[in-house]
């Protein structure tokens, strides 16, 4: 029987070292880059990219013209790639830390998930959508891209799973504008994508 790693800040560094990175597009994907576009800025909302991995969509955001990007990540060698290819990201927006430990002050107005959800231990989804929720301001957006498939019996990341699982997280603290499977994926995970769009309920 296969013993499941602890997913801690080591196993994430060795998987890195050994370029076990098949999360990475190596670019900002075209879903999320098209909802951007779409975005009213660049302007100073304060937009978080949790488990964000070489964030190449904070590189994207910063190169728009946003200036309240944050990243986070409890691996190093991540946030160490965007500042290389990043100069002047601002440093102290690269946060080497644990998602489930940040506090809202202040909130954020959006929150971007790209392959952090599913590389989680799947018993802490119901925490991921409450730490969202925590960390947005009301009417706040978490959007983004989760996997709609089934990924085996894998002890790794990334883990998989159904709309209507995922419909259950979220549910009780967010209301839901886009959540159907991605038109614009790029080609290997085409059909295996779901985008969100949700917005953190009022009350």
């Amino acid at each position: 029987m296969q013993v499941a790693p602890t997913l801690d800040a080591s196993y994430w560094r060795r998987r890195y070292e050994a370029g076990r990175t098949g999360w990475d597009a190596g670019a900002i994907t075209p879903p999320l880059q098209a909802y951007f576009e779409q975005l009213t800025g660049p302007d100073d909302r304060r937009i978080l990219i949790p488990g964000a991995g070489r964030a190449y969509e904070a590189e994207y955001l910063h190169r728009q013209g946003y200036t309240n990007v944050w990243v986070v990540d409890i691996a190093p060698e991540p946030l160490q790639e965007l500042r290389n290819r990043v100069p002047d990201f601002p440093v102290e927006h690269l946060l080497l830390q644990d998602f489930f430990q940040l506090e809202p002050q202040p909130p954020f107005d959006l929150i971007v998930e790209q392959t952090f959800f599913c590389a989680l231990p799947p018993h802490l989804r119901p925490a991921y959508a409450a730490q969202c929720a925590r960390l947005l301001v009301p009417g706040g957006t978490l959007m983004g891209l989760l996997f709609q498939k089934d990924f085996g019996s894998s002890v790794e990341p990334p883990f998989g799973g159904t709309p209507e699982e995922y419909r259950g997280y979220f549910a009780p603290y967010f209301d839901f504008h886009h959540f159907d499977t991605a038109y614009n994926s790029i080609p290997p995970r085409q059909g295996a994508e779901l985008f969100i769009c949700l917005k953190k309920k009022f009350s």
